[in-house]
């Protein structure tokens, strides 16, 4: 044979045999990447606590055992859970078995090497530790292969394959171990090729003869190897402890939830730091007796005492801004002084006696609504009652009613206040209060040097066109002092007719018998005082009579017969002191007695 024909020969048996190792090659890699997903999907399938051998509604009752419901129905057949790892074993298994006929196929063909030798020792110690080694880069060409049953054809070309000495035990080793199956079907481990082409052949001459009915059988043996297993007991939970939805909804809160719940918290907490500190202000009040405030008497029964401003405060300089600056001036100075405290006023000594018989009903009296309630009426307007109101407080003063008509006449609130007395310094104000029916007389200041009564209200009252009606002083002005005298002992039996604080009298004389009926009179607080002009022989005996008549009663009469009054006054230092002449009141004046002029009668138009 020529030279030529020599290594065209060798040259197509060299192209022959690369060919078919290369072949053999791919599809070792194949059946490798094959073996190693299923061994990886075995691996998953046989951890315990793996998503596959989980239910889905592990919690729920239903799916306890996958076979009965709460009601003790049965179900069809298992849950989605069981039928995928029903499937992975029935992977498994084919992968197990397509790799031990692939083994037992090549191992039992003898193997020759280069030289016509046969090879002993095909099976490696490392054939039956699964391998850890990384997978190469040619191993990425076959990803995407998928498992494939072996035909014949692929039998019998592997059969007839050879390999060398040194391929062989790198195959064995790259060949990856199936895990252990999670059911007990086969846990020995698989035994040398000598001792197993017998069982190998026979199974996989059934696998080629018919598979479906070979995977029938292992799905049969499975669920024998499942029935012959110890069923895992589960608790169940009995109808009475069931839990609702909220309940679950509450073991397992959403983020909405756990917002709600921390809101709850917080509006508890702060409901709780409230609570708190106001029970820790009501023990401080508790424990203070000087902050118990009383509330004031309802105005329908109680006797209504309206004061001004300048009465009972002094308010001098403000009055004179007035006059001289303005309104804008007047009440830019009360704003800059809102914090200085006013001094006391001519009706101020009168006020706190008032308070003061208040607490002595009290005592008396604890649900006694027939006091004297104090209302602030002045034409000043509501940018000055700061200033009055830290007045009132810095003196503890009760008065809670305040009136601020803002410039104009607070005159026409008296009756809405059901007012029975007006106490003011603006003369006209009080005119127009006499007018409308209602007792009112101006305020003058007295000394402030004396020492005036804490414990007993002293009230002293002028008789005629104060008490009485000016009928007498019309007698006397026109027909002098004789008529006059005529007059009363001819009508000594005639009571006089009212004056204008005739009602005042009324109601401190029914205080008064609050306390006689309580065995108290002489520890009354109130006393009262009659300082006239008229003599007592020639006409007191008809004043007398017609307070009998009346139903009053007057702790003290002093008949003067036209004596001056301040003397007298000055030894009864009363609070306050009525009468309708201003000669009497600045007699009464320099004396230092706080007076009150009650404009009405003849005696007005006289002066006038």
């Amino acid at each position: 044979m020529s030279q030529t024909s020599l290594k065209q020969k060798k040259k197509n048996e060299s192209g022959t045999k690369y060919s078919k190792d290369n072949l053999e090659t791919e599809r070792r890699r194949d059946s490798e990447k094959s073996g190693a997903r299923l061994s990886t999907q075995m691996r998953r399938a046989d951890k315990p606590n793996h998503s596959l051998r989980c239910c889905a509604m592990r919690g729920h009752l239903s799916c306890r055992h996958c076979l009965s419901a709460a009601e003790g129905t049965v179900l069809l057949g298992p849950c989605r859970t069981i039928r995928i790892y029903i499937h992975m074993c029935l992977l498994w298994e084919q992968g197990r078995q397509i790799t031990m006929i692939r083994g037992s196929q090549e191992i039992s063909v003898p193997k020759t090497d280069s030289r016509g030798y046969l090879v002993r020792n095909q099976w490696s110690r490392t054939s039956r530790s699964a391998s850890i080694r990384a997978p190469s880069v040619d191993e990425n060409r076959s990803k995407t292969a998928s498992l494939k049953l072996p035909n014949s054809s692929t039998t019998s070309r592997t059969s007839s394959t050879s390999l060398s000495q040194q391929e062989l035990p790198q195959q064995l080793s790259a060949q990856p171990s199936p895990p252990t199956p999670p059911m007990s079907l086969d846990p020995s481990p698989p035994t040398p090729p000598e001792t197993q082409p017998k069982n190998g052949s026979r199974r996989s001459s059934k696998m080629h003869e018919n598979p479906e009915a070979w995977a029938h059988g292992i799905v049969r043996d499975v669920r024998d190897s499942w029935d012959t297993q110890q069923p895992r007991e589960y608790q169940r939970t009995p109808p009475t402890e069931w839990k609702s939805y909220a309940q679950r909804r509450a073991l397992y809160p959403t983020q909405e939830d756990r917002d709600c719940v921390t809101d709850m918290l917080r509006k508890r907490e702060e409901e709780d730091d409230d609570e708190a500190y106001w029970s820790s202000v009501k023990m401080l009040y508790e424990k203070t007796p000087s902050c118990s405030r009383p509330r004031p008497p309802k105005p329908k029964h109680a006797i209504t005492i309206a004061v001004s401003s300048r009465a009972l405060f002094n308010m001098v300089d403000g009055r004179k801004i007035y006059e001289e600056e303005g309104l804008e001036k007047y009440m830019e100075y009360q704003l800059t002084n809102e914090n200085v405290i006013l001094t006391p006023g001519p009706a101020f000594r009168f006020v706190k006696a008032l308070q003061h018989v208040n607490c002595r009903l009290r005592e008396l009296y604890p649900d006694e609504q027939d006091l004297f309630d104090i209302v602030l009426m002045t034409n000043n307007h509501a940018q000055v009652g700061v200033r009055l109101i830290n007045s009132v407080n810095h003196y503890g003063l009760l008065i809670d009613r305040f009136c601020l008509t803002g410039g104009k006449s607070p005159i026409g609130y008296l009756k809405a206040y059901l007012t029975n007395l007006y106490l003011s310094a603006d003369s006209e104000k009080v005119q127009e209060a006499i007018q409308e029916g209602i007792a009112s007389a101006t305020m003058f200041d007295g000394a402030k040097d004396i020492a005036y009564c804490d414990t007993q209200l002293r009230v002293a009252f002028d008789g005629d066109a104060v008490l009485f009606s000016d009928e007498s002083d019309h007698i006397a002005k026109e027909h002098g002092l004789d008529k006059f005298f005529q007059h009363e002992a001819l009508f000594e039996n005639k009571p006089l007719a009212q004056g204008p604080l005739k009602g005042f009298l009324e109601d401190l004389g029914r205080l008064q018998k609050k306390f006689y009926a309580k065995d108290e009179r002489l520890l009354c607080p109130i006393r009262t005082y009659l300082v006239t002009a008229r003599s007592a022989a020639s006409s007191g005996a008809r004043v007398l009579k017609t307070l009998r008549r009346w139903g009053l009663e007057i702790d003290e009469a002093l008949f003067l017969a036209g004596a001056p009054k301040g003397p007298i006054l000055v030894k009864i230092r009363p609070h306050i002191f009525f009468d309708d002449q201003m000669f009497h009141i600045q007699g009464a004046q320099k004396f230092g007695t706080v007076t009150a002029h009650v404009p009405y009668g003849i005696s007005q138009k006289m002066n006038t």
